[in-house]
């Protein structure tokens, strides 16, 4: 069910009855995903991943939102099926395993007249900047590091331990790299707060709550048939507790602090041995470290690569609109 509003806004009928966001519709209308912050409305990127940008909106209405842009979907089932997990996934999180996560809603648009195209806005109450860890990694040294780990490690222990105990046939996954937490300091002590749900990682009886293979649309569509044995292995390992501690010490690669990840390991391997001791997880080597960080870091230079020659077929050869965000270049 949808509703116009006042400037051509197509909206979710539940969300849009104040009119609070028609301004994404405008937002999305101006969009240049090449420059998105010389669009129409005024916004201030945050952040980015590999097919999304994460923003706010530079007005006082919209102040202390961050919003971050799906643009994956063909029809209401499929955005409703992603919202429908999106908040489940937060409720599980928080309520049932006790995560900490900033407060969150979210909205969808059409994105042209013939109502083929539509992007999903998660919309999330916006954190301090300077609390985002990754943001702290420039400067930040071992013993500064260590109790921030130990933080995430906690957190990450209630996930895995809630997989073990619950009864309700539900796996729970989760993308724990560094650029997902926040690090908050207050009078009553320090905690972390997990950032990514827009990706809902759970299963219901072995069955993914979200549709996979949205997030190849991204992909060259001559390319798609062959990557969905790679979209299901990426899922994959967010469900293996190892494999989340690799991705999150591999990152550090990425944030160009390898001189850290020495240490890292150290005190991981110290986590798996005295708190998962149960679990039977294997200890984990630099070695391991480097090889996966490597085959990670050619599937997404590839996968860059591909989606860079794509833009280019369709903005200049076929003269269409590039539907997604592709950064320009990303240290790795």
């Amino acid at each position: 069910m949808s509703m116009k509003g006042k400037m051509g806004v197509y909206l979710s009928k539940i969300q849009n009855e104040s009119g609070e966001f028609e301004i994404l519709q405008l937002f999305e209308r101006s969009l240049d995903t090449v420059h998105p912050e010389k669009g129409e409305i005024p916004i201030k990127l945050l952040g980015f991943g590999e097919i999304s940008i994460v923003f706010e909106i530079l007005t006082e209405e919209l102040n202390g939102l961050a919003f971050k842009r799906l643009p994956l979907f063909e029809s209401e089932t499929q955005v409703l099926r992603h919202i429908k997990a999106y908040q489940d996934y937060y409720s599980l999180l928080t309520e049932k395993v006790g995560l900490i996560i900033p407060e969150q809603k979210s909205v969808w648009v059409y994105m042209n007249e013939e109502h083929t195209k539509i992007a999903l806005y998660c919309i999330q109450k916006k954190v301090p900047p300077e609390s985002v860890i990754s943001s702290k990694l420039a400067t930040i040294t071992p013993e500064e590091l260590r109790p921030i780990v130990d933080l995430i490690l906690a957190e990450l222990k209630k996930v895995w331990y809630y997989n073990r105990e619950n009864q309700d046939q539900i796996e729970i996954g989760l993308d724990g790299q560094i650029s997902n937490w926040a690090y908050i300091e207050s009078n009553e002590g320090a905690h972390v707060e997990y950032l990514d749900t827009s990706t809902p990682l759970f299963r219901r009886s072995g069955e993914e709550a979200m549709e996979v293979a949205l997030f190849l649309k991204s992909a060259p569509s001559f390319l798609r048939w062959m990557l969905k044995s790679l979209a299901t292995e990426v899922v994959d390992r967010y469900y293996c507790l190892r494999d989340v501690l690799i991705d999150l010490i591999a990152n550090f690669y990425k944030e160009q602090r390898p001189d850290l990840i020495p240490a890292l390991i150290a005190q991981i391997n110290e986590f798996i041995s005295q708190d998962l001791s149960e679990m039977a997880i294997k200890p984990i080597s630099e070695e391991k470290v480097a090889k996966y960080y490597k085959h990670d870091k050619f599937i997404w230079k590839l996968y860059l690569g591909l989606r860079r020659f794509d833009r280019f077929l369709k903005t200049k050869i076929l003269r269409q609109k590039y539907d997604f965000y592709l950064p320009e270049k990303i240290k790795r």
